[in-house]
C-alpha cells in the first residue's frame, strides 16, 4: 500500500471516530431522566422538642426520594396545608406536627385530602390526640382522633431502647423488615389500643423496656383501612432513628405504598 493510501485510511478512521463521538454525545444529551413517580409534601413541626430529629430527618428523607424515584418538598410552614397546594401532591407526611398545631382551615384541607384517597403518613407526634392540649374554647378535631383509631394520647415513659414486633409481614409497608427490631424511642402510650378500628402492622414489646403505664396490647404502626392510604408510625422521636437501617426500610416502603395510584392494587 502506498504511503498516501495509508495516510488516507488513517485520516478516514479518525474522521469516522470523531463523527461517532459527536453522534453518541448528541444522543446522550437528548436522554432525560424520567419524571418522578409521585410527589410528597413533608410538613414538619416547629416544636423545639422535636427539632433535633427533624434536622436529621430532612436529609434522610431527601436521600430516600433521590434513591427511590419520587420528589419531595420539605417545610415547617403549616400554611402549605391548603387545598390548592395539596392538589400538587400524592402523599402528605405529617412529621411530628401535632393536629392541634394546625388551623381549622388546614385541618379541613388535610381531612379532604385523606378522604379523597391520597396518601397520609403520620409520624410520632402527629399522633398527639386529645383535648388536653387545647386552649379553652378551641374546637376539637374529632375526625383526626377517629383516623387514629379513636384513641387519646397519654404520657410516655423516658426515652429508652425497646423492641418493635411485626404482626403483618405481608403488608407492603412491613414485608421487608425483620420479625422484630430494636430502636431508641419515647414509646407513646394511649388510653386504649386502637386495634378494634385499625389494621395493626407492628406493636411495641413492653417487656423490652419500662412503660409508664403499660397498655398490654400496644400497637405502634398501623393503617386505617377506612381510607385508601392512611398510615401511622408511632416511633420516631430520637434523632438516631434517622440512621437506623430498619427505619430507613420502613419509611421507604411506607412512602412508596402511600404513593401508589388509585386502582393500582394494594
Amino acid at each position: 500500500m502506498k504511503k498516501s493510501d495509508v495516510l488516507f485510511v488513517k485520516c478516514s478512521a479518525s474522521l469516522w471516530a470523531g463523527m461517532m463521538a459527536l453522534i453518541l454525545c448528541g444522543c446522550s444529551a437528548g436522554i432525560r431522566s424520567p419524571a418522578p413517580a409521585f410527589k410528597v409534601l413533608v410538613v414538619a413541626s416547629s416544636d423545639r422538642d422535636h427539632e433535633a430529629m427533624i434536622a436529621k430527618a430532612q436529609p434522610f428523607l431527601e436521600t430516600l426520594a433521590a434513591e427511590n424515584h419520587f420528589s419531595l418538598d420539605f417545610t415547617k410552614d403549616a400554611s402549605q396545608i391548603n387545598e390548592a397546594n395539596l392538589a400538587k401532591y400524592q402523599v402528605f407526611a405529617q412529621l411530628q406536627l401535632a393536629p392541634f398545631n394546625m388551623s381549622g382551615s388546614q385541618q379541613e384541607a388535610l381531612q379532604k385530602f385523606i378522604a379523597e384517597g391520597h396518601g397520609w403518613i403520620g409520624i410520632h407526634a402527629a399522633g398527639l390526640t386529645g383535648k388536653q392540649f387545647l386552649a379553652p374554647g378551641t374546637s376539637y378535631w374529632q375526625w383526626f382522633q377517629d383516623l387514629m383509631g379513636d384513641i387519646v394520647y397519654s404520657p410516655h415513659p423516658a426515652i429508652q431502647n425497646g423492641s418493635v414486633v411485626l404482626e403483618d409481614r405481608r403488608h407492603p409497608v412491613t414485608r421487608n423488615l425483620p420479625g422484630s427490631f430494636e430502636i431508641r424511642d419515647e414509646w407513646y402510650e394511649f388510653d386504649k389500643s386502637p386495634r378494634p378500628h385499625v389494621h395493626v402492622l407492628a406493636r411495641a414489646d413492653e417487656s423490652t423496656y419500662q412503660p409508664k403505664k403499660p397498655m398490654g396490647d400496644h400497637p405502634m404502626i398501623w393503617t386505617n383501612e377506612t381510607y385508601r392510604r392512611a398510615l401511622y408510625i408511632g416511633v420516631g422521636h430520637d434523632p438516631t432513628i434517622c440512621s437506623d437501617p430498619q427505619f430507613a426500610i420502613l419509611m421507604r416502603d411506607a412512602i412508596l405504598w402511600a404513593g401508589v395510584p388509585a386502582g393500582a392494587g394494594r
